[in-house]
């Protein structure tokens, strides 16, 4: 994907908050050490805690949902942690974007290369599954030191943003592709990339199935077993984590799924979440629990999270 065009639009005055506060400040924390970048990257993460009810309530709720085994003091201080990382993250995507590439060259190590370079020798695509942890940016970057790829993902409704946004996303991705373009989507998977698709959202029953997930009943996408056909894509699974203290990274690739699709949407969708599960329990606390993964529920079942502020106040206008 070729830089979005600038236009004199982008300099409208409600674009100027990325202009003139945004983008300098991540430049700036791009710039910091990481023993500070992780201190004050913790305090940002505690202040949304505090501050941001919903966020909070959502992320209990999940954390709730798919760790039963833990106590309740346990599942609060994972939640806690989900900001954590989450805070910590901001720097990392000031890295992702700023940082040279070879900064990061002895900060990662691989497992599963020799999986991924096999399935490349077969002149095919490969579908790389993976899930949105909290620093998504940087995984991207800490691939590319190993192996070229392409990342499917959904663009911003602020328009200087992702113009921003996308323009430092070149130096990362061969094709940054909108989840809504198919069909940049399959020539990709033609021309024998290596394409990264997270499949991890609950976007209801018109693009998926319910699957179990941690536990729950989750609308899962169907997307990856279709994609898989248009070239016999390999299809496999990657997992990103960061050490708890340092600035070390690994990346945990999959052997390709066997027998997969098959004729089962369902069974499909299953081992799909299977997988993802067992990758997100090496580092549960790194993964985004702040999305409402189980907001679609069977019939009859009532959504587990509480009712967001402006529906209660709807709520309140209709009485």
């Amino acid at each position: 994907m070729k830089a979005i065009p600038f236009t004199w639009h982008f300099l409208h005055p409600r674009y100027w908050p990325i202009w003139l506060l945004l983008i300098p400040l991540l430049f700036v924390f791009s710039k910091l050490p990481w023993g500070i970048q992780r201190r004050i990257g913790t305090f940002l993460g505690l202040l949304v805690y505090s501050v941001i009810g919903q966020r909070r309530r959502d992320t209990a709720t999940n954390i709730r949902l798919c760790f039963p085994e833990a106590s309740e003091h346990e599942q609060a201080m994972m939640v806690k942690d989900v900001f954590i990382q989450g805070g910590i993250s901001i720097f990392e995507t000031a890295n992702a974007w700023f940082k040279p590439k070879e900064y990061y060259h002895k900060k990662v190590t691989i497992q599963g290369l020799h999986h991924l370079q096999a399935a490349k020798a077969e002149g095919k695509g490969i579908l790389l599954l993976g899930a949105h942890y909290s620093f998504v940016d940087l995984c991207g970057l800490l691939a590319i030191i190993f192996f070229p790829v392409d990342t499917v993902y959904r663009p911003q409704n602020n328009k200087a943003l992702e113009y921003f946004m996308v323009k430092r996303r070149l130096r990362i991705y061969d094709y940054q592709i909108d989840h809504d373009n198919m069909r940049l989507l399959i020539k990709a998977l033609k021309e024998n990339h290596t394409v990264w698709y997270t499949p991890d959202q609950d976007f209801g029953l018109k693009q998926g199935v319910f699957a179990p997930f941690f536990g729950m009943q989750a609308a899962t996408v169907t997307a990856p077993r279709r994609l898989q056909k248009i070239n016999n894509s390999a299809v496999m699974l990657v997992h990103f984590r960061r050490h708890p203290v340092l600035e070390q990274y690994e990346i945990l690739i999959t052997p390709r799924l066997e027998n997969y699709p098959s004729d089962d949407p369902v069974a499909d969708a299953t081992l799909v979440n299977y997988h993802l599960e067992q990758l997100i329990r090496r580092s549960p606390t790194q993964y985004m629990w702040f999305h409402r993964r189980f907001k679609t529920r069977p019939e009859g079942e009532a959504m587990p999270y509480p009712k967001k502020r402006r529906h209660l106040k709807e709520e309140q206008r209709n009485i």
